[in-house]
């Protein structure tokens, strides 16, 4: 087994620590009085100077500390951070992450600036309210009676130290409110041989003799309070002890603080096991791995496991998958009832392991909405257009391959809405609205797929300019025909915009197109609906999971076929009236007139059709098709397998499965056969009116 490389998994945590910096950097800009914000980010900030010192990111903890210091003033109250201050703390941020992705690429004067702007923006004169600071206490005179204090006793969960934190460091920041009395407790310490060592096992006994309030205390171990127990209680008519060094040891001789480190680090360093245990040697160049666990806000345990890991058992599930199906095949062909029993007991648990390991596949949407904080912040400050971020949904689960796929055609929609979606702040005050827009993201559960919006309160999609373009490019005629769900299409046609002029955003006709085709590869569709003056809501329905669906098996001609089940409305038998009107292809399904295609010609299968056939009813979105087959087999759990690149061209399927007799069928895209569809009905119609 491979080794762990510490400092991907230091990455790998910095990249959770700099969520929780932006989003509370930008919830601070719009709740600048809120001290739980201020003191998630400056966490935060310690967990990644401590843990970038500890891995030997020596710029990350010096760039660190100097944009704590200089955001010092906002942690104490004395001044409140403004949106210009917010963007430049956003910008260290950014650079805090590039020194440790990327350092080569960073630039040290750039990170100067960066400080130089934080540290002019703090430092100007801004009218506050008076801040009660805590000043040194004075040592105790001999005896003096009657000082206020605390008696505290502390104890730091034994990560402590790994996560970047010192106790004595804590312990020092905590002598500075007052006289400090400090009795280690070492009853935690095992033998040698059971000692890990970086693991902290001191606990601390402490006097404090200062006239200061309980807050002044929290301050000390604001940064670790998740790490620890702190009892508190207030020490009353305490006599003052005589002149002595801060910390003591249990046996009353006194400890010089060098001293007292020195014993620290000798516990916490690597000791040699005694001769009686016999500890095996470990490789220092490659270490036995552990699995990394933590507890997440509900102190269910979690565990970090490599993506590839999770790849490659999908990977063996799915191939269990398709050996059970095979075994179940067989075991209904023969008369040996103790097989089937097997067979169906093989089928209960491969159905559901495969369950359980798509839900350990499964990641919170929430995760990929709060990228889109940032971007909506720098989008509304750089367009001048004020934009409210609303979401909702964000429990809602998805295969985490989805959410990686997802990300850009997201990005490309919310810079759409903002950029041609809401009008700018004259426009809407003009019109009754607002000055402030809204940018709605919403992810919901919809049977077996996925509904994810992005909506506006925007002045809506322009249809008729929409129409003008696409008639000047030449992709109709004029005069043609088409309502207006068929003109916005157009939007998603490849070098298509309607845009004014060419910026950093927009003009060039390139997103939209690279959406629509990144979600159609996801197996998904995309609606669009808009109303005019009052915004446009942009839908994309996603299947659950890329791995495994349930699916509908057919047969057409000898071939047979796969029909994701998600997109199956309803079965119907092909009457011999839809048989005489085999020109017009349309079936009437309650009223409603649905156009069919007839696989066979697709396929171009040979042999007589069956005498009667089958229509399923499919459908995308708004568009509703028939696909008329010879036999509906049943259900399928379907294993989805790539097509290689040389049925690139082949567009109607979106790849492949292994039957349980071990044969290939291939699986249809429902979106091609629509859009198939539709351009029969369009050929259809203009044939007609010639």
């Amino acid at each position: 087994m491979s080794a762990i490389d510490p400092t991907e998994i230091f990455r790998q945590e910095a990249s959770e620590l700099f969520e929780v910096l932006e989003g509370a950097l930008l919830d601070l800009g719009l709740r600048p009085d809120d001290r739980e914000l201020v003191d998630s980010a400056f966490r935060a900030l310690h967990t990644i100077k401590g843990s970038g010192a500890m891995f030997g990111f020596d710029k990350v903890a010096s760039f660190t500390h100097e944009f704590e210091t200089a955001f010092d003033r906002v942690r104490k109250g004395e001044i409140k951070p403004t949106q210009e201050l917010i963007s430049v703390a956003l910008a260290a941020k950014d650079y805090i992450r590039a020194l440790i992705e990327d350092p080569q690429s960073t630039d040290d004067v750039i990170g100067d600036a960066i400080l130089d702007d934080l540290r002019r923006f703090v430092s100007s004169d801004q009218p506050v309210a008076p801040v009660a600071e805590i000043a040194e206490a004075p040592p105790l005179a001999p005896g003096e009676s009657n000082q206020a204090g605390w008696h505290l006793y502390l104890e730091f969960e034994s990560h402590v130290l790994r996560n970047g934190s010192n106790p004595l460091d804590l312990l020092e920041d905590l002598c500075k409110l007052g006289p400090c009395f400090v009795v280690p407790v070492t009853d935690g310490i095992p033998f040698l041989d059971e000692l890990e060592p970086d693991d902290c096992y001191l606990k601390w006994d402490v006097k404090l003799h200062a006239a200061c309030d309980k807050d002044a205390i929290d301050d000390v171990f604001m940064f670790v309070q998740d790490e620890m127990k702190l009892t508190l209680s207030p020490l009353e008519q305490i006599e003052a002890p005589p002149p002595m060094p801060l910390f003591q040891l249990l046996d009353e001789e006194p400890v010089p603080m060098a001293e007292m480190r020195a014993l620290v680090v000798e516990a916490a360093a690597p000791v040699a096991a005694p001769p009686a245990a016999k500890a095996e040697p470990k490789s220092e160049s490659n270490p036995e791995p552990k699995p990394e666990s933590k507890r997440d806000d509900r102190g269910i345990a979690t565990v970090r496991v490599q993506a590839e890991r999770l790849d490659e058992l999908m990977d063996r599930v799915g191939e269990l998958v398709i050996a059970q199906a095979r075994l179940t095949q067989l075991a209904a062909s023969g008369s040996d009832l103790s097989i089937k029993m097997i067979a169906e007991e093989i089928e209960r648990l491969a159905s559901s392991l495969r369950d359980t390991t798509i839900g350990a596949r499964m990641v919170p949407i929430g995760s990929l909405f709060g990228r889109f904080r940032r971007l909506i912040h720098d989008l509304s400050r750089d367009l001048s257009k004020p934009v409210e971020f609303v979401t909702t949904g964000e429990d809602t689960e998805l295969d985490k391959t989805m959410i990686e796929c997802l990300a850009d055609p997201l990005v490309h929609l919310i810079r759409n809405a903002i950029d041609h979606g809401i009008e700018d702040t004259a426009t809407r005050s003009a019109n009754g609205k607002t000055e402030q827009g809204r940018i709605e993201l919403a992810a919901v559960h919809s049977g077996a797929q996925v509904l994810v919006t992005v909506k506006d309160n925007g002045g809506g999609l322009n249809t008729a300019r929409i129409r003008a373009k696409a008639e000047e490019q030449g992709l109709i005629a004029a005069g043609a025909v088409l309502t207006d769900h068929e003109i916005h299409q157009f939007l998603f046609h490849p070098g298509f915009s309607t845009a004014q002029t060419i910026s950093a955003l927009s003009g060039r006709g390139v997103g939209m197109d690279v959406v629509k085709r990144t979600i159609e590869n996801m197996r998904g569709t995309i609606d669009l609906s808009t109303r005019p003056g009052q915004g446009t809501t942009v839908t994309l329905r996603l299947p659950l999971t890329l791995a495994i669906i349930e699916g509908l098996l057919i047969r057409v001609g000898e071939g047979r076929y796969i029909i994701p089940l998600s997109a199956v409305e309803e079965c119907v038998e092909l009457t011999a009236d839809d048989e005489r009107s085999r020109g017009r292809n349309f079936l009437n399904v309650r009223g409603n007139l649905v156009p069919f295609l007839r696989l066979r010609e697709i396929m171009t299968a040979s042999g007589a059709p069956d005498r009667h056939q089958k229509t399923i009813i499919i459908s995308t979105g708004e568009s509703r098709v028939g696909l008329v087959v010879d036999q509906i087999i049943g259900n399928h759990q379907t294993v989805i397998k790539s097509l290689s690149k040389l049925h690139s061209d082949v567009t109607i399927f979106s790849g492949a499965t292994i039957l349980g007799d071990g044969t290939a069928a291939l699986i249809l895209d429902v979106a091609q056969l629509v859009a198939l569809a539709q351009s029969k009905i369009e050929k259809q119609h203009i044939s007609e009116a010639a």
